[in-house]
């Protein structure tokens, strides 16, 4: 063992001297090694600047630094952190909430590496049967082979054949000389016997099936050796499998591999690809394996009946042109006599399906090139849906997008979305094939996996023992982080940041590394009181095996569990910065601050004295089946703080997210996104519009950030045209834009930052040499309001620009409800890409705010308390309460216990997560959750309310 790792093992902390980044006040902190330690403290105080900006960032560069000289010429530089001194640091591994992929074919099966055992599993040990007949296949023998022959075409002329290509497309004229120069001088090519000629060859673009003529007999037991001869020859160049023609042309196929004893149909042998939807050896052709197919959606194609196709009627045309399609559609409509003036619900149900799928015969379409020229050509029509199908198969970079909005997903009508070909899907564990296993949720997977060895035979437990205890030990891993409820086969981008987090957890749990730093970013996110316990067990699991894990964490229990505690505070943003507290969770308790006044009690978020009646109007949605929903009816008062519970995976999302928003969206906007099914919705007479706040990015680039997103900014650069000096140079509003040329710095275009690639690392951002991270060129900084150039206002917290600006209503209504949901910390122009989900959530819920609401507007929030301070949740909970009191309807999805007590109704679904949830268990007051017997929630809920 080398010197310095003797060091590392003998130093019993982790020490960080002068941490200055971002907003941390030359910090020196220590913590244990290899002991569980979370770091606390209000939203925006400095807890990931320590946790990942600094110690993190460190342990990479480090990791970077063990890189040869020349592997980091191409990788550049990695700057170093803002910090003194780091010592005894381990190998860091980041668990952050912005991992996801967004990549439809990444699921949790491929994610966690389940999906790869289990198709090792599938490919080793399971049984193949019959698509046709359900039969289970057969592998034969050369004697097996032999006596079928004899017993189906005893005294028959038959060819013995060797199949040399199946499906595919080619000219093969080498392949027919190479057939030739081995002395065979007939070959089967696509169901007709020929003779091969000299140049030989098959029409390049069509797809053929060729066979070797090995030998053509009369089937004869007397003269058994040349069968046997040949059938060995059809075997060796067949690779396995040869077929035996009739004078009818009656084909029986024979194999040493998988073959269906009545229909003669073979697989090919199955390996682990044969089972991924990744592969093209397994995937399903019709959909690639993606388990979902476009489909051209007559009603987005005809959106408004009461228009005729001359004014728009069809809407991927618009309204009259003189173009080639609208000349063929008005021969179609003359020929079929019916009329483009008038209104599509006037016309006939024939005369819409000539228009949508087309007609066979040909139009005669004249076209009109000058008063001497009209020309008539004979066209046939295939449909505007056909037409529409034959774009997107361009897939044209311009009109993608464009075809999007007539498009609806529907699953594939071939593998009905199981991803895989039928070939695939056909070959069974104990009764089921791969598809099913990756439907059922963890927990039953794990229940069907629990004694598999009793219902195999004995040569499947052989193969299968090491990997059935590889695939069990990953699903346990899961079930110890609270993921029951998920399938293999849910898609990583329909996650959210907690789950996906969860699951890498897992990941590493599975993985038994020693002596490693794990960083995690608010792992409780999203999950249900019931699952935290468990979560911090799988945490401590991890620190038993001999690892440092580091935690960014608000939640109470898991604050209380820590060896160490580190608060950060004592407020936000330039407030912030400094260690307040540490120590174990005893000696926090003892501390005089903010986290620890909410955890002994001195401060709490107080039940209101009584619950708002509302406006005595309601919403119901009448027998909701999406996902896991068991035909739900729900209602929906009105003019309430309405909170939706229930453990993970109940169906909340699916609910509300899924069928309740589509639909309002739909109703009051048009919007595209189609709900899951329902019976019906009443109600929506009562409320004028929805506004769904998630905790989706503000912007996918850098250059998005909270000024440009609440429209503040516009208002800015308004104010600095209308300075003196702005006037003196002619300035409009686009020079103080960083986006568009004129006032930008043109070396980093406005950025501010360069972004250096490096290859197969994640890129690095360094400020730009030539504005310095200004953004601006010198002529632009030179105009200043009060002192500030456009770049110093970009720079300020949000507190610091509501002093700054409290004399421009327009701007400092803007910056305020910033301030007021909590995010006084962040700045003007923070890079949106750098916005936790709940900051992110936070900005869009103050743009909101600064509008003017009607007071009957239907707000939406998904988790609203993600990465907030129990003081923060303090501040947001006013924020809400406020709009409900305006008459708003407010609904927030949410675990967090302290905004469910003082929500005015309560919807709480279960019991359980996946197949186990989807009911309805309780509608009503917290008061009258906390007496509902099957409750988990009320059961947390009644510890909270009454201490």
């Amino acid at each position: 063992m080398s010197k310095n790792n003797v060091d590392l093992g003998e130093q019993k902390d982790v020490e960080v001297y002068g941490a200055r980044v971002h907003n941390l006040k030359d910090i020196d902190v220590s913590f244990p090694r290899n002991k569980m330690v979370v770091i606390t403290g209000l939203s925006g105080s400095g807890k990931s600047s320590l946790a990942f900006d600094t110690i993190y960032a460190e342990g990479q560069r480090r990791y970077m630094e063990t890189f040869t000289a020349y592997s980091r010429q191409f990788m550049g530089g990695m700057e170093r952190p803002d910090v003194d001194k780091v010592s005894g640091l381990s190998p860091v591994i980041a668990i952050e909430q912005k991992t996801t992929s967004k990549n439809p074919r990444s699921t949790v099966g491929t994610i966690t590496e389940i999906y790869d055992f289990m198709r090792l599993l599938f490919a080793r040990a399971a049984e193949a049967f019959s698509y046709n007949t359900g039969e289970r296949m057969e592998r034969m023998t050369d004697d097996q082979i032999l006596n079928a022959i004899y017993n189906k075409y005893t005294d028959v002329p038959v060819n013995i054949l060797a199949p040399v290509v199946k499906g595919r497309k080619g000219h093969y004229r080498e392949l027919f000389e190479q057939i030739r120069k081995q002395g065979y001088t007939k070959v089967r090519v696509d169901g007709e016997i020929k003779d091969i000629g000299l140049k030989m060859q098959v029409d390049r673009y069509k797809i053929h099936d060729i066979e070797v003529v090995i030998d053509r007999l009369i089937v004869d037991r007397k003269d058994q050796k040349r069968l046997q001869d040949s059938i060995a020859t059809a075997m060796k160049m067949g690779k396995g499998v040869i077929k035996i023609s009739d004078k009818d042309d009656n084909v029986s196929h024979f194999s040493k591999f998988l073959m269906c004893p009545t229909t003669g149909i073979s697989y090919d042998e199955p390996q682990p690809n044969s089972f991924s939807f990744n592969s093209p050896y397994g995937a399903c052709e019709r959909c690639d394996g993606l388990g979902y197919i476009f489909i051209v959606d007559k009603e987005s194609v005809m959106p408004n009946p009461k228009l005729s196709i001359i004014n728009g009627g069809l809407a991927p045309l618009g309204e009259y042109r003189d173009i080639w399609m609208f000349q063929v559609l008005k021969a179609l409509a003359k020929k079929y006599s019916f009329s483009l003036s008038t209104p599509i619900e006037k016309l006939s149900e024939e005369a819409i399906n000539l228009i949508l799928n087309g007609t066979p015969e040909l139009l005669s379409v004249a076209v009109e090139y000058n008063k001497w020229n009209v020309q008539n050509y004979q066209v046939t029509f295939d449909g505007i849906i056909k037409l529409l199908e034959e774009q997107q198969e361009k897939k044209s970079a311009g009109s993608t997008d464009d075809l999007e909005a007539f498009r609806k997903l529907h699953t594939c009508p071939v593998c009905n979305g199981a991803r895989l070909k039928k070939e695939s899907l056909h070959f069974k564990i104990d009764g089921k094939n791969i598809f099913e296993l990756s439907e059922m949720d963890i927990l039953s997977l794990r229940s069907w996996y629990e004694d598999l060895e009793s219902r195999l035979n004995e040569r499947q437990n052989t193969i299968a023992r090491e990997i059935l205890k590889e695939i069990r030990a990953r699903l346990g891993f899961l079930s110890d982080v609270g993921l029951n409820y998920l399938s293999l086969d849910r898609t990583a981008r329909t996650l959210s940041g907690g789950e996906a987090q969860r699951i890498r957890l897992a990941t590493q749990i599975g993985s038994q590394l020693m002596n490693v730093m794990y960083i995690l970013d608010e792992p409780s996110i999203g999950l249900h009181q019931r699952d935290n316990e468990r979560l911090i067990n799988a945490l401590k699991n991890l620190r038993d095996l001999g690892n440092t894990v580091l935690v960014v964490e608000h939640d109470k229990d898991m604050i209380l569990e820590a060896d160490h505690v580190i608060d950060v505070g004592p407020a936000a943003g330039l407030h912030g910065g400094r260690i307040v507290a540490e120590g174990t969770p005893a000696e926090i308790l003892k501390s005089d601050t903010l986290t620890a006044a909410y955890l002994n009690g001195r401060k709490a978020i107080e039940v209101p004295k009584k619950r708002r009646k509302g406006n005595g109007h309601k919403v119901s949605i009448i027998k909701a089946s999406g996902h896991n929903l068991k035909e739900v009816s729900v209602d929906f008062p009105l003019g309430k703080l309405i909170a939706v519970t229930g453990v993970s995976g109940s169906g909340k999302s699916s609910l509300i997210t899924e069928t309740l928003y589509p639909i309002l969206n739909h109703h009051f906007f048009r919007a595209k996104k189609h709900p899951l099914p329902y019976e019906k919705i009443t109600g929506l007479k009562d409320i004028d519009k929805v506004i769904e706040i998630d905790q989706a990015p503000i912007g996918r680039t850098p250059r998005s950030n909270p000024s440009t997103y609440t429209g503040v900014f516009s208002d800015i650069r308004n104010l600095y045209v209308q300075l003196p000096e702005a006037k003196i140079r002619g300035y409009k509003p686009g020079r103080f834009s960083f986006n568009v040329k004129g006032g930008r710095c043109e070396t980093c275009q406005g950025a501010g930052m360069k972004v250096i690639e490096m290859n197969f690392l994640p890129d690095v951002s360094v400020p730009c040499e030539e504005c310095g991270g200004r953004r601006y060129n010198r002529e632009t900084l030179e105009v200043r309001y009060r002192g500030k150039s456009i770049s110093d206002v970009l720079d300020m917290s949000i507190e610091d620009a509501c002093t700054f600006f409290e004399n421009m209503p327009a701007i400092y209504r803007k910056i305020k409800t910033l301030k007021d949901v909590g995010l006084g910390y962040i700045t003007l122009g923070q890079s949106s890409t750098t916005l936790s989900g709940g900051e992110a959530q936070r900005v869009k819920l103050a743009t909101e705010l600064s509008k003017k609401d009607t007071g009957s507007t239907f707000y939406i929030l998904d988790e609203p308390t993600t990465g907030l301070h129990f003081e923060d949740i303090n501040v947001l909970l006013g924020v809400l309460q406020e709009l409900v009191d305006k008459g708003n309807t407010v609904l927030v999805i949410e675990h967090n216990l302290d905004v469910v007590k003082v929500a005015d109704w309560v919807i709480d679904l279960g019991e359980e997560g996946g197949a186990g949830g989807g009911r309805i268990l309780f509608e009503g007051t917290p008061e009258g959750l906390i007496q509902n017997p099957i409750s988990l929630t009320g059961k947390f809920l009644k510890k909270e309310m009454e201490g």
